[in-house]
């Protein structure tokens, strides 16, 4: 059964920022087509799949939030972390753990 808009989407995507949303539910609808001669059953699993598949390409929780952001994001939280735990490491710090390996 392919979604006609967002509001019927299940409770586990509900969570999703609007775009993961459109994202999965695009995602959901083209699979549903492509197996249409398929049981129900397993063409629904498989949309779903493909649903989630679609929005993790894109997208993934921030475990400091538990929210859904765009994977960007996430990897520019990221970067700054590092870049600021490494401008706070004393100077010598690198080559101490490199001999205590």
């Amino acid at each position: 059964m392919p979604y006609e808009n967002i509001s019927e989407l299940p409770k586990s995507v509900r969570n999703l920022p609007s775009r993961a949303k459109t994202l999965y539910m695009k995602g959901f609808n083209s699979c549903w087509e492509e197996l249409e001669n398929t049981e129900d059953a397993a063409r629904e699993k498989a949309s779903h799949e493909a649903a989630w598949s679609a929005v993790k390409e894109q997208y993934e929780k921030d475990d400091g939030t538990s929210e859904w952001v765009k994977s960007d994001e996430i990897a520019g939280k990221r970067s700054r972390h590092v870049m600021r735990h490494r401008k706070s490491r004393p100077s010598g710090a690198t080559s101490q753990a490199k001999a205590h390996a």
